[in-house]
């Protein structure tokens, strides 16, 4: 017996031993990944940004915010690209629900504007609130990111590249790709998901969007080295301009490592017979939305997953 007891107070003592030693590993990995990036960033656009509180069903909403970096061009420092993660820690189901970028919303302090103005005019915090009061959409934390540190990002969680079977052949920026199977890096990657200069315009870029999102959540789930994880989360926070807790960035992490998350859902917004095109307005060419309608879409959405 007292072998045996022996037996379990040195295997227990020895988990603990080695927790102790992963845990800080992660921390050490995790500052190292952080001190490396953390320069690089500029968060006075969105250092207002206040989320609104997390409820007691395990969710979690973040705003993703694609900016291209250029205060000074034709947008004026809008967003070029508007997503929603939602993500409940219980089901361990990830959703994606996108904003087309033409929305014709009212931006308060503003007036009627394009949805993706929110954010020329003051950063997360607005367009947090046009969510909030047009669709009724909590929003916890925000995550702002320009396109030269999303192909970074993409070519070191994946060096080897992402598979993506590309819809389309298209052509930006200097980047050709044809139609099929094919392995992406961060540069081809963002310029397959930015493309709208086609007959569906925002739609089919939401579309691709999407599609890549599902991509790197796939692959995720595969191929990232767990060892590596801290310090590319660390490098991922000194990078992007966000708010996440990295806590939470590591819990969901650690969910993609041991298999545990479940298909992507997606959502595009505003939904199908819920708009119309109007060129006669001070913004240009807008898409005229039934708030409501896509309101109700949105809760359906994110209760049951009952997108299109």
């Amino acid at each position: 017996m007292n072998k045996l007891w022996k037996w379990l107070v040195t295997g227990i003592l020895s988990f603990i031993l080695v927790g102790m030693m992963i845990f800080c590993y992660s921390v050490i990995s995790f500052h190292k990944g952080k001190r490396q990036s953390q320069t690089q960033v500029n968060t006075k656009k969105n250092e207002t940004f206040s989320g609104d509180e997390r409820t007691e069903t395990g969710e979690i909403t973040i705003l993703l915010i694609g900016d291209d970096g250029r205060e000074e061009d034709e947008d004026g420092g809008r967003a070029d690209t508007l997503m929603i993660a939602n993500y409940n820690t219980a089901t361990k189901e990830p959703k994606v629900l996108s904003i087309m970028r033409d929305a014709y919303v009212d931006v308060p302090g503003v007036g009627m504007d394009k949805i993706n103005a929110a954010y020329a005019y003051g950063g997360a915090g607005l367009t947090k609130d046009v969510l909030n009061e047009t669709f009724g959409l909590p929003i916890n934390y925000y995550a702002a990111i320009d396109f030269n540190i999303f192909t970074k990002l993409i070519d070191d969680f994946f060096p080897d590249g992402v598979q993506v079977n590309a819809e389309t052949a298209l052509e930006l920026d200097g980047v050709e790709i044809e139609p099929g199977e094919q392995i992406m890096d961060g540069n081809t990657l963002l310029q397959y998901a930015r493309f709208r200069m086609d007959e569906e315009g925002d739609f089919g870029r939401v579309r691709r969007q999407q599609q890549v999102a599902d991509c790197l959540i796939k692959q995720a789930k595969s191929g990232l080295p767990i060892t590596q994880l801290p310090r590319l989360l660390g490098e991922a926070i000194g990078y992007v301009d966000t708010d996440v807790p990295y806590d939470i960035l590591l819990d969901v992490g650690k969910n993609f490592l041991f298999g545990q998350i479940k298909e992507l859902q997606t959502l595009s917004v505003p939904v199908e017979g819920s708009w119309s095109f109007n060129d006669y307005t001070p913004s240009g060419s807008v898409l005229e939305i039934d708030a409501w309608e896509n309101r109700l879409a949105i809760e359906a959405f994110l209760a049951n997953g009952e997108g299109q």
